[in-house]
């Protein structure tokens, strides 16, 4: 007897196509760690629903064929980027650096980092950045090299926290002072949006067997970051059904996993309308496209390409409840800011991932109960933030995500 395919022997690889119709094949392709992976090709059927002199049924006629996809695994830096950036429709980009100068000023309560130039706004800085100054001498080095998540931010003055937790030491900088925005960004645009198509090869190494799915769009990205443990990534994939089967791998020698740690809850933070959630418990966010096929057509059983809705982003988080702040929001029913960092440990450079929405409504407060502290669950509705832009303090899009690892 023949032992069965086992999932520990299984490699799930992909690659960006260059368009559609082009799937990615032969070099190149990544290897993506995961902690299950589940791809389907599936067909639309109809009943013939005849009636014949045998009373029998006459069977199903097959239609247009699908991709559908599920890939679940633990949040890293890097691992991830390429296919949350086609999500969002943009690519992850760096920020050039901020050369503060000469005439930074530090300090341990807030502002602590005052720039004398007041150029932080059109150096392209944002409120959720995480950031890292290089610079600072004799005294103040302890400033150097650490990550500042920037909370609050005006021309002049930045805000923020050092995720390890450590205080900002306050000095008036003679040294020449930078400013780096740590990795890099995805920013839903507002123009010039992308359209990612990947393909996705599973190899069963112990049966060398390959099943490719190209032509494929990630239709949806769920983040989870719960109160203890890991952060956690469900991508939805969806494409136009024309699955390969062979005998021999697809993407010959594919990039190895990404190396870099998970990230969790205990070495993040989360702020709404600029105030810190000091006792948020969890956090789950859910970007959708609404991808789906177009439709068949006469002659062939494959849609010609999918149709995609506009980018929605969606979520909830849950907090001890110890005052009505968060009620009160609720009850107001404006939009609000929402940031949100989980990063890998408290260490001065970790790495991590950031999620900023400028502009967030919470549809919802509604509270558990029983011999435990009392929780709130707060729903939110993401929009366009439309007082954000260029030289403002907030992007103008309904999500910005950093990535101390992004491709």
């Amino acid at each position: 007897m023949s032992s069965p395919a086992q999932g520990l022997y299984k490699q799930l690889a992909f690659g960006k196509q260059t368009a559609l119709g082009t799937p990615k094949v032969g070099a190149g392709g990544q290897l993506l760690r995961r902690k299950s992976s589940i791809f389907s090709a599936t067909k639309d059927s109809t009943g013939n629903d005849e009636i014949v002199s045998h009373r029998q049924d006459t069977g199903i006629t097959f239609g247009m064929k699908k991709t559908n996809g599920k890939i679940d695994g633990n949040l890293s830096s890097g691992s991830y980027s390429v296919l949350i950036a086609g999500a969002m429709m943009a690519d992850f980009a760096a920020v050039t650096p901020v050369v503060v100068g000469t005439d930074c000023v530090s300090a341990a309560t807030a502002p602590q980092f005052v720039d004398g130039s007041a150029g932080y706004l059109t150096a392209g800085l944002k409120v959720g950045d995480v950031v890292r100054f290089t610079g600072f001498t004799t005294t103040a080095v302890g400033n150097n090299s650490k990550n500042f998540w920037i909370t609050a931010l005006t021309a002049g003055n930045m805000t923020g926290i050092f995720l390890d937790g450590s205080a900002v030491v306050a000095k008036t900088e003679t040294g020449s002072v930078t400013c780096t925005v740590v990795g890099k960004k995805a920013v839903v645009p507002l123009t010039g949006h992308t359209n990612d198509f990947f393909t996705f090869e599973e190899w069963y190494s112990d049966k060398s067997r390959s099943e490719v799915f190209p032509d494929c769009k990630v239709n949806q990205v769920t983040i989870g970051v719960p109160a203890a443990g890991p952060a956690t990534l469900g991508l939805d994939i969806v494409g136009l059904g024309t699955r390969t089967l062979a005998a021999t791998q697809s993407f010959t020698a594919p990039a190895t996993e990404t190396t870099t740690e998970v990230v969790q809850a205990a070495n993040g933070a989360v702020y709404v309308d600029g105030v810190l959630v000091a006792n948020a418990t969890t956090l789950s966010l859910t970007i959708d496209r609404g991808i789906s096929p177009i439709g068949a057509s006469i002659g062939s059983s494959v849609s010609p390409d999918l149709n995609a809705g506009r980018i929605k982003v969606s979520g909830s988080f849950t907090a001890m409840f110890n005052d009505t702040a968060l009620q009160a929001l609720f009850d107001a029913g404006a939009a609000v800011s929402l940031c949100a960092v989980a990063a890998v440990d408290n260490s001065a450079m970790a790495d991590f991932v950031g999620f900023s929405l400028g502009a967030v409504k919470l549809t919802g407060d509604a509270p558990d109960d029983g011999e435990k502290a009392i929780m709130r669950t707060y729903p939110f509705t993401a929009q366009l933030n439309a007082a954000g832009g260029a030289a403002l303090a907030y992007d103008k899009t309904i999500l910005t995500i950093q990535d101390s690892q992004a491709v």
